[in-house]
């Protein structure tokens, strides 16, 4: 009877956790499925993973979508570009061009359409400013022998050298260096966030928080998961902080709400516009 109690107990307690997993709003099969990662087809799988530290407020919960190249391709969109032209939710960005999935592709300045750093397509340039930040996500390579997707690292990498080589690049702030290191600062501020990075196999990370942490905490948390995260940049904060997923099948929204600018809350349930996000396309077959 102890061993049988034993193994009850995790049981309990996993369920609990996938209960808490849904985000205003949001239609999703978390409280049906194991924790950890959930297959949504090939090639595509969703992460639900319980945070290492417990937030003060939300459900602590990291969510992750992992993406393998070999079946999808990013595609960078802009409110910028004229055959978008105004900001739009990620899930309505998602579900305007056919895409699958979508993550915030960078924060904005105060025009509302541009990125706060380099950011640009074969077709259409939306910020020619290439500031300080470290990484650059890029894609869409011109030779198909190099890496299809990348994050160069500007103190491991000579970024003039290969930004020739790919088509987009999008330059964010960066959070796991090329050599595996935390590269935030321990600091007081905390909010939801969203996130893009790559594990040792190279595939692709969309990666959503909704609870606050400081980002050197989370991190450290992501570091500390079984995910095998190589490299990561952050892309969004607060409400304005989400994750849309469409395969057809299955549709996951999540969307931030706290913000340091604010008073902690967990009450938003609007989908904010935004004029930059990257999303997945399935390949064809």
């Amino acid at each position: 009877m102890k061993r049988f109690q034993h193994l009850l107990i995790p049981v309990i307690v996993f369920l609990g956790i996938l209960t808490l997993a849904n985000s205003p709003g949001t239609r999703s099969a978390d409280s049906a499925r194991p924790a950890s990662w959930i297959h949504l087809e090939k090639g595509l799988d969703l992460g639900i993973f319980q945070a290492p530290k417990k937030s003060a407020l939300g459900d602590s919960l990291i969510r992750i979508l992992r993406a393998d190249t070999h079946y999808f391709d990013l595609r960078l969109l802009n409110a910028s570009s004229k055959d978008q032209g105004k900001r739009r939710s990620v899930k309505n960005w998602v579900n305007k061009n056919g895409m699958v999935a979508a993550i915030n592709a960078s924060m904005y300045q105060r025009d509302m359409r541009s990125s706060v750093s380099y950011m640009k397509t074969r077709q259409h340039t939306n910020s020619t400013w290439v500031s300080k930040d470290k990484t650059i996500l890029a894609f869409d390579p011109a030779d198909k022998n190099l890496p299809p997707v990348r994050i160069i690292d500007r103190d491991c990498e000579d970024f003039n050298k290969l930004r020739k080589l790919y088509g987009t690049l999008i330059q964010n702030i960066r959070m796991v260096s090329c050599r595996g290191e935390n590269m935030w600062a321990p600091h007081k501020k905390m909010w939801s966030t969203a996130a893009i990075g790559l594990d040792n196999q190279s595939r692709v990370m969309f990666i959503h928080v909704r609870s606050p942490y400081t980002t050197h905490d989370l991190i450290n948390m992501l570091l500390e998961l079984p995910i095998n995260l190589k490299q990561a940049m952050y892309v969004e904060g607060g409400a304005d902080a989400q994750l849309y997923i469409n395969t057809g099948k299955e549709r996951h929204e999540f969307i931030g709400s706290y913000s340091s600018d604010s008073r902690e809350h967990d009450e938003n349930t609007f989908s904010h516009p935004v004029p930059n996000v990257l999303g997945l396309m399935r390949l064809k077959k």
